[in-house]
């Protein structure tokens, strides 16, 4: 729900903060299409263009490792990671979908930063198109949302 006067998703401010954006390039299009919506999104919550940091990796593998990178800094208030992982043929499809998320899990975690997971899971690429909006922009109230909430509980 927006906010008749400021345009923004109502109860969500995310003037002020920085985000990092790690968005993996394969499955480029649809990848590319859900980092658009995520800008987008935090663009229409108020976050200013230049504390948004964009990072491109290989894959949803090394999502993580960027991840972390930026955690390091301490110059973001939240992360996000943006992926695609379409299913295969093989046990290949498991082992990506499990390790990235549990990636991102952990550097949330360790470093106690709330990153929005935008990997998209998906049996086919059918089901990751009619994914992307939604999943960008949720991805982008999740970190304004979280951010928020860890200024508040700590």
């Amino acid at each position: 729900m927006k906010d008749a006067d400021t345009g923004r998703t109502a109860g969500l401010d995310g003037s002020g903060l920085h985000v990092g954006i790690v968005r993996a390039r394969f499955n480029d299009a649809v990848t590319r299409a859900l980092a658009d919506a995520c800008l987008a999104e935090l663009a229409a919550l108020g976050v200013a263009d230049r504390h948004v940091r964009l990072v491109e990796v290989p894959g949803a593998l090394e999502v993580p490792l960027a991840l972390h990178a930026l955690a390091e800094r301490d110059e973001f208030d939240a992360l996000v990671a943006v992926g695609c992982v379409i299913r295969g043929e093989t046990y290949h499809f498991e082992l990506v979908a499990n390790e990235s998320g549990a990636g991102v899990t952990r550097v949330a975690l360790d470093h106690g930063v709330p990153v929005a997971n935008a990997i998209l899971t998906v049996d086919t690429e059918a089901q990751a198109w009619a994914r992307v909006a939604d999943k960008g922009r949720d991805a982008a109230r999740v970190a304004v949302e979280m951010a928020r909430l860890l200024d508040d509980l700590l």
